[in-house]
């Protein structure tokens, strides 16, 4: 057998560097490259491998680890996770700061490979600088969290254990339905340990993912179940993107007269211009979506995990004879809402269950006109919302309407937490498929400009931009360096709106005044934060970062701003003041959040009370 003398490092880059997918026979690079901050603990290791073992695997500076993370997701996810970068830090704090990005990768089902630095194996410095110590289990590390929040976890302590261990971490990074963060633990000292690697180890490698057909008789119990029902609703998934079943979808739909109803994950899997395209559903969906969904009788969700946003804590379906057909690659996710299900490839059940159906003549008994009807309703609430003016200020769903006319069909938007995701899931009018990028699993802040750079470096042919609250940017913002660094094109639009008034919406909205979630001053009469708003100039602190800035008050002003930021030919932000509490409201939804049961406010027990009551009209389970 044929050897070859690496570290431990270098036999990582070049086993990486050699791994290719296939899917329906087109074979992509898997890994692009690391994306990296340095510490002692990783660089004179990895980094030492990267600046001179690297291969064809591109290196990119990272400005805080969780950022970095979120960017890889972000690229992944664009990528209809088909290519994928790995990250790296050294121990300690910097490893710790990856947790919430391999929380949020895994919980959207994006494959990451994480490579934190770890304590000295050999342990002779210890306490080494950053270790955490134990004292009642030596082995733990600052690493051992990242085992909750991983699909799949190592710690390498011996050179040659990095070679099953790699394996094991491509199955999972490849996986279609149990993927997510991968986290390889790499001591200080064994990332520079040497080891006779054998040469085929570093042979290129390509995993095939084969579509997961529809078993037989599943696919005759999801037809015949079908056959009965009257008014089903389809509800579209990230899976359905993952698949690359947008076509199938809106065929299958068109077949059967079927309407189609979105997630976040899912948005843009079908013009919103369709017939039978009926927007959002659950607590930010639309009332086209939420009414038909209070009244289907069949549940057919495609590539869906059934979040409670998406049901509206099981809320959403009230029809009491309604059933559950879940198309899902994934079996944890197939038997939700104690549904029948038919775990398959998203296409190719849809495919089969076309054919099956067609066999037998089916089509759904909605009434001439009724969905037609729904859409026209909601699509002239858009327009309304898109419209709307207030003497006060320049309101939120005016702004969004501007953007998302000048963003045009092609353009990339990135989005996760705050008002904005419901207000996008609503009314974000989109044409092409994966022009809609929400991380919304975890609804993690500070994922917006991060993600928008991961989505650039994916699709550098198209317009990305960031649509982020300014809770959020504050939050994270720091990868706007790194798209500076790398002339990487992105705009980011910030909504200012002086806090976190999603949550403060939230607040209000089940009985309290308002406590704690607005940006302003200390005032010296309550002794609260309830002085005047504070003044922040986002604009220049963007500019300070070295992206173009512009500031919008106005709808004549944003026009005008979003014109100059698309003619910069780096990194721009656009900064709108917006009037608080101008988003959208709840569109005959509802979300359970918990609301007390013993307060010395009369608001808060009726809210209380109203609580009691929509759990009672929701499923149990």
């Amino acid at each position: 057998m044929t050897t070859i003398r690496l570290t431990m490092a270098q036999a990582l880059l070049r086993f990486l560097d050699q791994q290719y997918i296939s899917v329906d026979g087109v074979e992509t690079k898997f890994v692009r490259g690391v994306m990296g901050i340095f510490g002692h603990g990783n660089v004179t290791g990895l980094g030492e491998a990267l600046e001179r073992e690297s291969g064809e695997l591109e290196f990119l500076q990272g400005k805080n680890e969780q950022g970095m993370v979120h960017a890889a997701a972000a690229f992944a996810k664009q990528k209809n996770r088909r290519q994928i970068f790995a990250c790296t830090t050294s121990i300690g704090p910097g490893a710790l700061n990856m947790v919430t990005g391999a929380a949020t990768a895994t919980v959207n089902r994006i494959p990451v490979l994480l490579l934190p630095g770890d304590n000295f194996a050999s342990r002779q410095p210890d306490p080494v600088l950053q270790q955490l110590e134990v004292q009642s289990d030596y082995s733990i590390s600052a690493n051992d969290p990242f085992k909750p929040v991983s699909k799949f976890w190592d710690r390498i302590v011996r050179p040659e254990q990095l070679m099953t261990s790699l394996l094991q971490a491509m199955r999972v990074l490849t996986d279609p339905a149990d993927t997510g963060a991968v986290t390889l633990a790499l001591p200080q000292d064994v990332q520079a340990e040497a080891f006779d690697y054998p040469e085929a180890f570093f042979a290129r490698r390509v995993h095939v993912i084969d579509r997961r057909p529809a078993a037989p008789a599943a696919l005759a119990r999801a037809a015949e179940l079908l056959l009965g029902r009257k008014k089903p609703l389809l509800i579209a998934g990230g899976g359905v993107h993952y698949s690359g079943a947008t076509a199938e979808l809106i065929q299958f739909a068109e077949a059967f007269g079927i309407p189609v109803a979105e997630t976040q994950a899912g948005k843009s899997a079908m013009p919103w211009n369709h017939p039978l395209s009926v927007g959002g559903v659950g607590t930010t969906g639309t009332l086209a979506a939420n009414r038909l969904a209070a009244e289907a009788d069949l549940i057919i969700g495609v590539g869906t995990r059934y979040s409670d946003f998406t049901t509206a804590s099981k809320s959403a379906f009230r029809n009491p004879e309604a059933a559950f057909l879940n198309i899902n690659v994934s079996a944890f996710d197939s038997v939700k809402m104690q549904g029948e299900f038919l775990t398959a490839d998203a296409r190719e059940a849809l495919t089969a269950l076309r054919e099956a159906l067609e066999a037998h003549g089916y089509r759904s008994g909605y009434a001439e006109g009724e969905v037609k009807a729904l859409k026209a309703e909601w699509d002239a609430e858009v327009d309304r919302l898109y419209a709307l003016e207030s003497p006060d200020g320049f309101t939120q769903t005016r702004a969004l309407g501007i953007v998302n006319e000048f963003v045009g069909p092609r353009g990339v938007i990135v989005a996760a937490a705050g008002s904005l995701p419901g207000d996008l899931h609503r009314v974000w009018r989109t044409t092409e498929p994966k022009t809609y990028h929400m991380e919304y699993g975890f609804s993690c802040m500070g994922y917006e400009v991060s993600g928008a750079f991961g989505a650039a470096l994916a699709e550098p042919d198209r317009e990305v931009y960031a649509m982020v609250g300014d809770g959020s940017y504050l939050m994270l913002h720091s990868e706007l360096v790194t798209a500076v660094q790398e002339g990487v094109k992105l705009t980011v639009v910030l909504f200012d709106n002086h806090g976190f008034q999603c949550i403060h919406n939230l607040q209000r909205g089940h009985g309290s005044d308002g406590f704690g979630n607005e940006f302003r001053f200390r005032a010296k009469e309550t002794g609260r934060l309830n002085g005047g708003y504070m003044p922040i100039d986002f604009a220049a602190h963007a500019r300070s970062l070295g992206a173009a800035a512009f500031t919008a008050r106005n709808a004549e002003e944003l026009e005008q701003a979003l014109r100059l930021a698309k003619a910069e030919p780096g990194p721009a932000l656009v900064e709108i003041k917006v009037l608080p509490g101008t988003n959208t409201g709840g569109y005959e939804s509802w979300w359970n959040v918990g609301v007390p049961e013993v307060s010395t406010d009369g608001k808060v027990l009726k809210a209380h009370a109203e609580m009691k009551q929509k759990i009672q009209e929701a499923r149990p389970y």
